[in-house]
């Protein structure tokens, strides 16, 4: 095959990959899909599936395909970033006509920094925290799009179509229009989700940051580029430059990632940085760039971490666990800290949890939210239930089907109804029965467990036109529930509910 055949393939591929991610975004949204396939790109993923590995102290057969992602980086090199990566290729595709000479202002040494930042994350799961895998990159993605691109576009269409269902001719369109939308690409709700425009800034940041340079994030700050990277340098095939090169630099301005180091005293490529895009090749005159078999590791680059700077980043990751685990001891009181059904042991949890936002993208009442402060800094953007956004449906057991990890527990359907996740407690001061005599039973009726988890008592109270009448009173039998939220989530009460969920 020709390298102008090879180059359309890789082009090819990055389409085909891109469009099966936001395929698999949209058809797992709309339950379209079966939830075995929502987490394939986390499953081969490696440095999600190391750092919960490290942290968790086992082997998760879920993320064993992730030995692939090595396999073919030993063998070739960097495949994943420049074929497979979606966010790698958006950062491809959005690219600045000035960012180049603004990257040649950039010292090589800020390549080190997705080092530091990898061997940190690593040092930090060996002590069972899995905080810093929010940046990982397909966790940015899959999280910015869950909680922020999908609702943005669902709030965005309604406002339109609020506004043109005002013009009678537009009806049958609009009419057409939402028949073919409404239920496949967008949901027919959408509740925001919690910490959405913070995750939206760190993504259009990273975007923003191309300005700088092409590729920027892959350049200078991604872990997973930095652990495929180190694998790079042994691999089998890399990229070399021969004896009839001219220095013309014409391979290193077409470069993306940066990894033709253009010093004339040692003009070469660099395969820890070198995304197998193939333009260098394509745009050699002498056409003397091949991928050729060595078994000999790459000589060092000036921006590789030193013993120093790698002792420093293991000694950040420990720093970093003693704090985190400090803040998580501070907040243990925390009541409202509700997990998914089947997780029992908040640590564990922790030491597993991707960061992913897969529940919450597939959870089908928006029960879950990425958390902020409620869990402290160690647990980041993991999955809480938010009752009164959404309730944990009693006859779903999506969210353990498609976690990647295992942190959410997969659950047969009579397990998960026996699973407690909370306790639910009525505040007396707020009830409509209880402190203000209007009959209400909204929590019993919406109870779904077999035997009522909330019992009714009537009392004569006294109402507002000072009769006395008879009320029905409910109150919460906790041996019987088992948190799942709904009564909260219908409580007719404006803002907090009268009843709410506690972690039991």
């Amino acid at each position: 095959m020709s390298l102008t055949s090879w180059r359309r393939v890789r082009q090819a591929a990055q389409i085909l990959f891109f469009t099966l991610y936001i395929v698999l975004i949209f058809a797992v949204v709309q339950k379209r899909v079966a939830p075995a396939l929502a987490d394939i790109f986390f499953r081969f993923d490696p440095f999600s599936a190391l750092g919960a590995m490290l942290a968790s102290r086992q082997w998760i057969p879920k993320l064993g395909l992730a030995l692939v992602t090595v396999g073919v980086t030993l063998l070739i090199g960097r495949v994943w970033c420049g074929w497979i990566c979606p966010l790698g290729s958006l950062l491809e595709w959005v690219s600045f006509h000035k960012a180049r000479k603004r990257a040649a202002s950039l010292s090589p040494k800020w390549r080190l920094v997705k080092y530091f930042l990898l061997v940190t994350s690593l040092a930090l799961a060996l002590f069972g925290g899995l905080t810093l895998l929010v940046l990982d990159p397909i966790a940015i993605f899959t999280r910015t799009l869950t909680t922020a691109i999908l609702p943005a576009i669902f709030y965005a269409v309604n406002s339109i179509e609020t506004v043109a269902y005002k013009v009678s001719f537009l009806t049958p369109a609009l009419d057409g229009f939402e028949g073919l939308v409404r239920g496949t690409l967008l949901p027919v709700e959408q509740p925001a989700f919690a910490q959405s425009l913070a995750i939206a800034a760190l993504f259009f940041g990273l975007i923003a940051l191309n300005l700088l340079a092409h590729r920027f994030w892959c350049r200078y700050l991604c872990p997973l580029g930095a652990l495929l990277g180190l694998l790079s340098k042994v691999s089998l095939f890399r990229p070399l430059i021969g004896s009839a090169c001219t220095h013309c630099t014409r391979c290193a301005i077409v470069c993306q990632p940066g990894a033709v180091d253009a010093n004339p005293e040692d003009f070469h490529i660099m395969p820890s940085e070198c995304t197998v895009c193939l333009d260098c090749m394509a745009n050699c005159k002498p056409d003397d760039i091949r991928f050729r078999f060595r078994l000999k590791p790459a000589h060092p680059e000036g921006f590789d971490l030193s013993r120093r700077q790698a002792l420093g980043a293991l000694a950040s990751g420990a720093a970093g666990a003693l704090l985190l685990g400090t803040d998580l001891r501070l907040r243990q009181d925390n009541s409202w800290r509700i997990r998914p059904p089947g997780v029992v042991d908040e640590s564990a949890f922790l030491s597993t949890c991707l960061r992913c936002s897969q529940c919450m993208k597939i959870c089908p009442t928006t029960a879950l939210h990425p958390a902020w402060t409620e869990a402290g800094l160690a647990g980041l953007w993991t999955p809480l239930v938010v009752p009164r956004v959404g309730y944990c449906d009693y006859g779903c057991t999506a969210c353990g089907q498609v976690c990647p990890s295992g942190a959410i527990p997969l659950l047969t359907l009579e397990e998960k109804r026996q699973a407690v996740i909370g306790k639910a407690s009525i505040d007396q001061n707020r009830c409509l029965p209880w402190a203000s005599g209007v009959p209400c039973i909204v929590c019993e009726e919406m109870c779904p467990t077999p035997q009522k988890s909330i019992r009714l008592e009537e009392a004569e109270v006294m109402d507002s036109s000072s009769r006395v009448i008879t009320v029905q009173r409910p109150s919460v039998l906790r041996d019987l529930c088992i948190g799942c939220g709904i009564c909260e989530h219908y409580c007719p009460l404006e803002g907090t509910a009268a009843i709410r969920v506690y972690d039991a």
